[in-house]
């Protein structure tokens, strides 16, 4: 068995700690944020977890997480559901005209969910709780230790440094710093290359506010959690005990938006979105507008031409790939990066060092390089989508993967097969190439989905929006 440092107490670097010490691994995680994770219902309120600029925005478990987790992790649903997670199920959830009644394998889109501070709580109860698993909070990684190199020029990474000179000594180092991960300074300060990096600003702004019900039913569930309003999004997400999310999403190419900063202009732009405008109707938790900007899509290979950068350490979920969150991805994506990790470890030994850094990177184009790509290609439509729409442009791309996409979530709203589809990618349980795949749903989609540039639109067009926002 190996000795494992984790920088990062975030959901992944919890959920790896946890999975690795589960298999006998000894494994110490290593978070900066010195604060101690309070009880799940104190999280909300009492929590301030600033290294985490996503931590108050709106957050989503999918059903592929809960699946994991319930094979995995069983001990961690159960914290969640203690703590008042919300056990959902949208195809049971809605009318059988829409999902022609009940077929086996629904079960399968049943998520539990709730909000980070809440969830991120439960995951550290449950880390420290394992054994095996050792949490330092107030550790500042400033550099990595080196030891013998298994090639010149490709550092092997030992364990990490603090800021204030403690050294962690571990047969692997797993970074789980999240989005902005020093990884690439540490390793270059090291004597290594720095990792392959694609980086963009991914162009989206979120203003989201969060609410709960007097009596903890939840608003109904009338349309997609996510919904496009031609050149706005809105995000409307069911939480635990009695509370959800509500967030528009805009373009950070559209700075009249920016008066969604002001709670009432917020208000009224929701309000006018007439699936959603039901969700207003709780009691705010927020005093005003919570906003997340500047948000980077940014992919990092530590194996550059089938030769790592360094031995010795990986990068896991957000320190390898992050991207705009309005699908909701990332925590389930850190979840089977984490697994991933895990079945490596189960298959290899630590004594080849260059072998297992190419079969991580190996692992993790199989496993989540494809969510990453689908979801910064759909990120990257929508934004140009958008752009047409302030521009008074119909967006016409020439890629076939935007039609077909836009005209399976059209038709998931005709067609039971295709509702089903639809949401088994929604809810990551199938790629997009294997939704499509399932019997009869691409023929339906030609068929039905074709009508869906001639939809009337369900909320205001662009100078109704301008309106209400200047108002």
């Amino acid at each position: 068995m190996a000795s494992i440092v984790v920088t990062g107490g975030g959901m992944a670097g919890l959920t790896a700690a946890m999975l690795l010490a589960d298999d006998g691994h000894e494994v110490t995680v290593l978070e900066r944020d010195p604060a101690p994770a309070p009880p799940s219902c104190d999280a909300w309120e009492s929590w301030a977890r600033r290294g985490v600029n996503q931590f108050r925005l709106l957050h989503f478990l999918h059903p592929r997480y809960r699946i994991e987790v319930e094979k995995a992790l069983p001990r961690v649903i159960t914290a969640l559901e203690e703590a008042g997670a919300l056990r959902l199920n949208v195809v049971a959830g809605a009318p059988a005209e829409m999902t022609g009644g009940p077929r086996p394998g629904d079960e399968d889109f049943t998520a539990v969910t709730a909000r980070r501070p809440v969830a991120e709580s439960v995951l550290a109860g449950c880390a420290e709780a394992t054994p095996g698993v050792t949490v330092r909070r107030g550790i500042v990684v400033a550099a990595v230790t080196t030891g013998t190199a298994a090639r010149d020029g490709v550092p092997h990474v030992t364990g990490v440094r603090s800021d204030g000179g403690q050294e962690f000594g571990a047969d692997l180092v797993v970074d789980a710093t999240g989005r902005r991960s020093p990884l690439p300074d540490w390793l270059e300060a090291a004597g290594g290359r720095r990792p392959a990096q694609e980086l963009e600003d991914s162009g989206f702004i979120y203003y989201g506010r969060h609410f709960r019900s007097p009596d903890g039913a939840l608003p109904p569930i009338v349309g997609p959690l996510l919904q496009n309003y031609g050149s706005v999004s809105v995000l409307t997400l069911p939480a635990d005990n009695g509370t959800w999310g509500i967030a528009i999403i805009a373009s950070g190419n559209d700075p009249a938006m920016r008066a969604v900063l002001d709670v009432d202009a917020w208000t009224a732009v929701v309000a006018s979105l007439p699936l959603a405008a039901h969700w207003l109707e709780g009691e705010p938790l927020e005093d005003r507008i919570q906003v997340m900007a500047k948000i980077e899509d940014r992919h990092r290979r530590l194996v550059i031409g089938g030769e790592p950068v360094a031995t010795g350490v990986v990068a896991l979920a957000d320190s390898w790939a992050c991207t705009n969150p309005s699908l909701g991805r990332g925590i389930t994506m850190a979840m089977l990066h984490a697994l991933a990790l895990r079945d490596l470890l189960r298959a290899t030994t630590k004594d080849d060092p260059l072998s297992f850094s190419r079969g991580f990177d190996e692992t993790t184009t199989a496993t989540v390089e494809p969510w990453y790509r689908a979801t910064v290609a759909f990120d990257r439509h929508r934004l140009a989508d958008i752009a047409a729409e302030v521009n008074g442009e119909s967006y016409r791309p020439d890629d076939p993967a935007w039609e077909i996409g836009q005209g399976l979530r059209f038709a998931a709203g005709q067609d039971p097969d295709c509702l089903r589809a639809f949401l088994s990618m929604v809810g990551m349980l199938q790629t997009p190439e294997q939704a499509l795949a399932r019997p009869g749903v691409f023929e339906k989609v030609v068929a039905l989905g074709a009508q869906w540039r001639d939809a009337p639109a369900l909320g205001p067009s662009r100078d109704e929006l301008m309106s209400i926002v200047s108002m």
